[in-house]
């Protein structure tokens, strides 16, 4: 009964007049993330016609954004093209297979994978509405974007036998009415004792750092990035985020350099915290995650009580607006560009630390149209879907086994701070986990289908159904890659089938996925 009211709702859809002129995929993409591109690719050889929808003009998200050192965690299997993806990576570079590389040639082999008939990329176009009709989606409208991320011309409608949602933000997920959560679950909802707050030792201010514009004067207030809200009890949750970062990319070579200079909006009291913190520490201290990537560039991380993170400054962004959006990776590149230019420049900064910043620039040949700097905010978390099978610590720690596997997760239990906070006088900050698992575990595939009551031929393989701390494993580039070829392979299924995603046998999923190979993960000290 359901398989014959699916087919009968689907072939009304499609036949359906519309007032806009309306363009048909068998699939729409709704971003151009990794888990995008590799669903686009699949989908294709799989002799689907498919659309990638992307509001930004950055193609391949963080892979392509600077985050060139694959997090993986331990050794797992990386099937199909996900696998392949590193495999070519490795042609690229004259080896078999490589885990750590530049922005600029993660673009090249994805560019390739979208030269293919059968895909069509509309970069710079926002999402406006979803229709659906019960919990089919027949059509999305979409609007072109300014370089404001501003609505600039007329909507253009877009229907398609299944959609997939490979957005960080998860924005056609919410779009179609289908369930989620943010922030923090606090641990006693799924058993959980790593999810909700917690101040960790790492990533932490030692104790006697002053939080006060005038040191031992709180009627002075707090100094930039310091909540005025204390932090909650132990394991309580709240609806706070996960801070995001930019991955910078530098270079030493000087023929290939720009000079680093202080940025147009530099506001130096957005670093007094790290003057206190480097007067304490001094070149002692780490203040950064510096990991080499091939022909002398970098991919910087965050590190410390005060480095890269902008804690605090993205809890609008999941439901913003695009133009408050773009405001907000504005104000992350001008405060991540301004922290290069005050350790380089700033007297408070000790000799050796400025010294060996003014070793390094911004290279000549990496995301050029974009002044050198990745356009690509980390999104390391912001919706997350609630479907049949949430994702948990059980499933990390190996206590509970989904039957239903379609990939593997293997990296540690990772969060970054969510806020900055006074305790007992002192400024901490408040979020970080970092807990090891004791191998890879399947991710199911009903963590990336909706309830089926919900929307049944949408496919959600980045803001996947999981808790808080269960995500902080599961979010790594490479597994968004095998999760977003799993929803091209399922969707292709559903459409040839005439059923729900939902009814999908993830083993015949399995058994169209190449075996691929192994991956031996990078240490977890990439802190991603």
């Amino acid at each position: 009964m359901k398989k014959t009211l699916f087919t009968a709702l689907l072939a009304s859809l499609l036949t359906l007049s519309c007032s806009k002129e309306e363009i048909h995929y068998d699939i729409c993409i709704y971003g151009g993330t990794s888990a995008g591109v590799i669903a686009a690719a699949s989908a294709a050889q799989l002799g689907m016609n498919v659309l990638i929808v992307e509001p930004s003009q950055h193609i391949g998200g963080m892979t392509t954004g600077g985050l060139g050192l694959t997090d993986i965690g331990r050794t797992q299997r990386l099937r199909g093209l996900a696998g392949q993806f590193y495999r070519d990576l490795g042609k690229h570079y004259g080896c078999d297979a490589k885990w750590v590389f530049e922005p600029s040639a993660a673009s090249q082999v994805f560019a390739k994978y979208l030269d293919n008939e059968r895909i069509t990329v509309m970069k710079g176009y926002g999402l406006e509405k979803v229709e659906k009709r019960g919990a089919f989606i027949g059509n999305i409208e979409i609007v072109p974007l300014d370089r404001e991320w501003r609505p600039a011309g007329e909507p253009l409608s877009i229907s398609a036998k299944a959609f997939i949602d490979a957005s960080y933000e998860g924005d056609l997920m919410a779009a179609s009415g289908v369930s989620f959560t943010t922030g923090r679950e606090g641990s006693d909802v799924y058993g959980e004792n790593w999810n909700g707050c917690h101040i960790s030792v790492n990533h932490q201010f030692p104790d006697g750092i002053d939080p006060y514009v005038e040191t031992g004067n709180p009627d002075s207030g707090l100094l930039w990035g310091i909540s005025p809200v204390p932090p909650g009890e132990e394991g309580s949750g709240d609806d706070l985020i996960q801070a995001y970062n930019m991955r910078i990319c530098l270079t030493d070579s000087l023929e290939n350099m720009i000079p680093i200079t202080r940025p147009e909006r530099y506001d130096s009291l957005k670093y007094e915290l790290l003057a206190r913190l480097l007067a304490l520490q001094g070149e002692g201290g780490r203040y950064f995650i510096w990991s080499k990537m091939p022909r002398r560039k970098t991919d910087i991380n965050n590190y410390g009580g005060f480095s890269t993170d902008m804690i605090g400054c993205n809890y609008n962004y999941v439901s913003a607006s695009y133009p408050v959006r773009k405001t907000i990776v504005d104000e992350h590149r001008d405060y991540t560009m301004g922290l290069l230019w005050f350790m380089s420049s700033d007297p408070r900064v000790p000799q050796g630390i400025r010294d060996e910043m003014a070793r390094w620039g911004y290279p000549k040949d990496e995301f050029v149209s974009t002044g050198h700097w990745t356009p690509q905010l980390y999104v390391r978390e912001a919706r997350r879907m609630v479907s049949d099978y949430v994702a948990t610590q059980a499933d990390c720690e190996g206590r509970r086994v989904a039957e239903d596997g379609v990939a593997q997760a293997a990296y540690t239990m990772d969060s970054h701070n969510c806020q900055r906070v006074v305790v007992n006088g002192m400024v901490k900050n408040e979020g970080n986990v970092e807990i090891g698992i004791p191998g890879p575990y399947p991710v199911s595939y009903r963590s990336i289908v909706p309830r089926a009551s919900e929307c049944d031929n949408l496919l959600v393989p980045v803001c996947l159904s999981a808790s808080h701390i269960a995500y902080g494993s599961i979010r790594m580039e490479p597994v968004f890659m095998n999760l977003g070829e799993v929803a091209a392979i399922a969707a292709m299924i559903s459409i040839r089938d005439h059923k729900p995603v939902q009814d999908v046998d993830y083993k015949e999923i399995n058994d169209l996925l190449s075996d691929g190979a192994s991956i031996a993960g990078t240490s977890a000290e990439g802190a991603v």
